[in-house]
């Protein structure tokens, strides 16, 4: 594992304030150690979540526990399908993802442990495209919805994407998921 190429991005690698949140939520200095650690909190707070839970909607929210999980592992799709076509330079002007619509569509909510654990695969593909590259791909930029950003941002927005997500799911559902080995300490 390369750190040095997987370090925290500097304010320079991405034009997205929105983004610049979501990545100075997320602690830590390296994407790949983080990305790892929160695979064990996808698979906790899951299996956290009471089967009443699932479909209940919380207010002020919009979409069920399901969908947000749904929206979760599109996200990690659309992520790692960004991040490869930066890195390899193939895509470097990407379109939108409107998150809403695929949500609102409620096309593939199915099972909720195979959609906890599809996002846990999903993740674990995103580790596995990231930890190949070299740190030259790292820095693979382009544009992406109309925002330059380069791969390592798009690592650390993955994280952070994530966190905003899981701790409003645990908030909303009053529970506390173990979010990895590098944190019980």
């Amino acid at each position: 594992m390369n750190r040095l190429a997987s370090r925290r991005p500097e304010s320079e690698e991405f034009d997205s304030e929105y983004h610049g949140q979501l990545i100075a939520r997320v602690e830590g200095e390296c994407a790949i150690a983080i990305l790892r650690q929160q695979l064990h909190w996808i698979c906790d707070l899951a299996s956290s979540i009471s089967t009443e839970q699932v479909d209940r909607i919380h207010a002020p929210y919009r979409w069920t526990i399901r969908q947000v999980f749904e929206h979760c592992a599109n996200a990690e799709r659309m992520f790692g399908y960004r991040m490869m076509c930066l890195a390899d330079g193939s895509g470097p002007t990407l379109p939108n993802w409107d998150e809403n619509v695929s949500a609102d569509s409620r096309f593939g909510l199915g099972n909720f442990s195979c959609l906890a654990a599809e996002l846990g695969d999903l993740r674990k593909a995103n580790l596995g495209l990231l930890q190949r590259l070299s740190p030259r791909a790292w820095d693979g930029s382009g544009t992406v919805a109309g925002q330059r950003i380069n791969v390592r941002a798009l690592a650390w927005l993955t994280a952070g994407h994530l966190l905003h997500h899981f701790e409003i799911v645990e908030n909303r559902c009053g529970v506390t998921a173990m979010r990895g080995p590098a944190m019980l300490e």
